[in-house]
């Protein structure tokens, strides 16, 4: 790669280093990728330094990119370090602006996932489906993990001559989730309903995955921990009824009960486990308050992650419970300048050392390598996401040790999740990262109604 960047008279912000190399040439080799490399190890960039070689080198574009919304204006700034000499339209904002970006004279096109949906429909010639696309890039590939879902079969639908998938978590819940990046990729290169074995094989011809370990034996250590505290006397009653009743309900529904109805069961106890819902006492709350102090008078920085995002389980009420830290909050529901501000000043003020931050929107695409403490506050039913969401602090540009904190309430459903999780570890394992797996745990009913107890 370095040779074919000399020849196009090509220099970059920094070196790349050899395993981004060899990430940049497979992508320019191979028309379907996925590079599923662990969180941290550059997939943007790799993605970027082959776009720019392959449109330097007269390919015949446009080429499309498709990414969440909260990384649009990251995936922006990316482009322009990186790949300066590109004409960049960004397809962002209300309907009518994205309208006219579409029709730009651009060699790369940006846009989220839900735009790219709302817009399938615009006309020819600039519609995003009506038009073929030299490429089209898919971040964080497992928005299209559903293959029943009007968001996968769009962006299936758009024409391309090559794809790229990048995704650490190319498997979140079960097998069918790499079949369907697996069809954006490479149609036709795994059918849905493959036996294991052959998944396993459709990956290996398409898969590029590096770990970090592997890659920087220099990145500092990361160490896990559980913390078990028990619920407040309030909370354990409230907990406690909200299961007997629950329980009676499911039975009483016999044979008609659905995968909706134990989730919905699950989430009140695990909202329940965070705080109750009369008093707002929360055991989980004081424990953090404590180590909070700790950590930040020994001059670290902290994130914590819950699933949750409104109040009174979720980031919202966090954030208000930890005011005396003046954290910083960061949701989907903020707008993404608002949420870029807030990764902003949480890497650059020494006085704000806490993050406050959903799963969903701080878990992707973000480096927060300030923090060296990281804390997850409730549990989900994703361990890969969970890893991807610690991992925002434990990346290349980390110099510190880094210590995730767990929470896990004794005797509750938060403890039968955690053993659910150590299966759904293994079949992530087995079929990503090609290690053998005794048993393989998909989240069906059978899996939900294990957690419940019944």
């Amino acid at each position: 790669m370095g040779a074919a960047a000399e020849a196009f008279g090509l220099t970059w912000p920094a070196p790349l280093p050899p395993w981004q190399r060899q990430g940049v040439a497979r992508l320019l080799a191979q028309p379907g990728v996925l590079l599923a490399d662990e969180m941290g190890l550059g997939k943007t960039v790799q993605a970027i330094a082959a776009l720019r070689l392959l449109l330097t080198a007269g390919a015949p574009g446009p080429v499309l990119v498709v990414v969440p919304a909260s990384l649009v204006l990251q995936w922006r700034r990316h482009l322009r370090e990186w790949a300066p000499d590109l004409v960049l339209a960004t397809c962002a904002g209300p309907a009518a602006e994205r309208r006219r970006r579409w029709c730009a004279p651009a060699q790369v096109f940006l846009v989220g996932y839900d735009a790219l949906r709302a817009d399938a429909a615009l006309p020819a010639p600039y519609g995003p489906l009506r038009r073929r696309w030299q490429v089209v890039v898919a971040d964080e590939a497992q928005r299209i993990r559903n293959a029943g879902t009007d968001l996968a079969a769009t962006v299936k639908a758009v024409p391309r001559d090559r794809a790229w998938a990048l995704t650490g978590t190319p498997l979140e819940n079960h097998p069918d989730d790499a079949v369907s990046i697996l069809d954006f990729v490479a149609p036709g290169v795994c059918p849905r309903g493959a036996l294991l074995s052959g998944i396993r094989h459709a990956l290996g011809t398409v898969q590029l995955r590096r770990r970090r370990a592997a890659v920087l034996p220099e990145l500092p250590p990361k160490s896990a921990f559980t913390l078990a505290p028990d619920l407040s006397p309030r909370q354990r009653a409230a907990y406690d009824t909200a299961e007997r009743e629950g329980l009676v309900w499911l039975r009483d529904l016999g044979a008609r009960v659905r995968i909706v109805h134990v989730l919905e069961l699950i989430l009140r106890l695990k909202q329940i486990c965070n705080a109750c819902p009369e008093t707002g006492e929360s055991a989980k709350c004081e424990d953090l308050r404590r180590r909070i102090a700790a950590v930040a008078e020994a001059g670290e920085k902290v994130l914590v992650f819950t699933q949750f995002v409104a109040a009174p389980f979720g980031a919202e009420w966090l954030a208000d419970a930890l005011a005396p830290f003046r954290p910083l909050l960061l949701t989907g529901r903020m707008s993404p300048a608002a949420r870029d501000r807030a990764v902003a000043v949480f890497a650059a003020d020494p006085e704000r050392r806490v993050l406050v931050a959903s799963l969903r929107a701080g878990g992707v695409g973000l480096n927060l390598t300030a923090a060296s403490v990281v804390f997850h506050f409730d549990r989900w039913w994703n361990p890969a996401a969970e890893a991807q969401a610690e991992d925002r602090a434990h990346r290349i540009g980390q110099t510190r040790p880094v210590q995730v904190f767990a929470y896990l309430t004794p005797d509750s459903i938060e403890q039968r999740i955690a053993a659910i999780l150590v299966e759904k570890r293994a079949l992530f394992a087995d079929l990503i990262d090609g290690v053998a797996a005794e048993s393989l745990g998909r989240l069906d009913l059978p899996t939900l109604l294990r957690a419940v107890g019944t």
